[in-house]
């Protein structure tokens, strides 16, 4: 199993999953959030293309994370995975045929991959997160979430990999040239997860056999690679670990997780 981003950000958001059975190897793609022509390039740069997926999962509404699934799923007839509170929001669109229905906590089976959705708070009508399997290993996806519950830290427990959004570190955002409104919108409990918090939810969740850790969704302008990384190497006490952090424009490259 092993897994890598398309890209992280305000920009466009895209994780690629891949498990590996015998001779079968199943992918999904959580979020799609560019331009198909600009996914097509992303995939390439991973060395795939659009035959090497099997699913989508789209974790809500918002259009740097649905991006092009409905052509995804209308001219490639790939599934798309989603809730109905998403797929309300983006219009109910007629996926012909190819939409499937995702539900807190019921797993779904893409192959040789486990997915188990969890409800966030974000300002969103219905997001899901991810926890993904392939029955030895667990990959933890968490971004776009306001605050921590007790709910996503239960998913995110003992887990091989955590994919951790840190949007925002509270004083650049608080002295930021956004609007008040925004800056409450974001920093509140249903916008971004600031570093701090980010770290908090690690430290709840963090073990010996956690071997891969990744800061994703950084804002450009609120947040600095060198503090989302200290922010959670704190968290991580004395247990080394190498922290990636996602690029919005090249994610980051593979990670194997055994």
């Amino acid at each position: 199993m092993r897994f890598c981003s398309l890209g992280s950000g305000s920009t466009g958001n895209a994780t690629l999953v891949e498990a590996t059975g015998g001779l079968a190897t199943s992918r999904v793609l959580i979020d799609c959030g560019f331009s198909l022509r600009e996914l097509e390039s992303r995939l390439g740069r991973a060395g795939l293309d659009l035959d090497a997926i099997d699913a989508v999962f789209v974790t809500h509404e918002h259009g740097d994370h649905v991006g092009c699934a409905a052509t995804l799923a209308r001219k490639h007839g790939i599934e798309v995975w989603m809730s109905r509170g998403t797929w309300r929001a983006i219009g109910e669109p007629d996926l012909d045929g190819r939409l499937r229905w995702a539900r807190d906590g019921e797993a779904i089976a893409v192959g040789e991959l486990s997915l188990v959705p969890y409800t966030v708070p974000h300002d969103a009508a219905e997001p899901l997160q991810l926890r993904c399997s392939d029955g030895a290993r667990h990959l933890g996806v968490l971004t776009d979430a306001g605050s921590a519950t007790p709910h996503l830290i239960e998913h995110l427990r003992d887990c091989d990999a955590l994919l951790l959004e840190c949007n925002h570190d509270g004083t650049m955002l608080a002295a930021s040239s956004y609007p008040a409104s925004l800056k409450a919108r974001i920093g509140g409990r249903f916008g971004h997860l600031s570093n701090d918090t980010a770290a908090g939810i690690l430290a709840q969740c963090v073990h010996d056999g956690l071997r891969h850790l990744v800061a994703a969704h950084l804002s450009e302008q609120n947040n600095r690679p060198e503090l989302a990384r200290a922010a959670l190497a704190a968290a991580c006490g004395a247990l080394p670990r190498e922290i990636v952090v996602a690029d919005p424009l090249h994610g980051f490259d593979w990670l194997a997780l055994g």
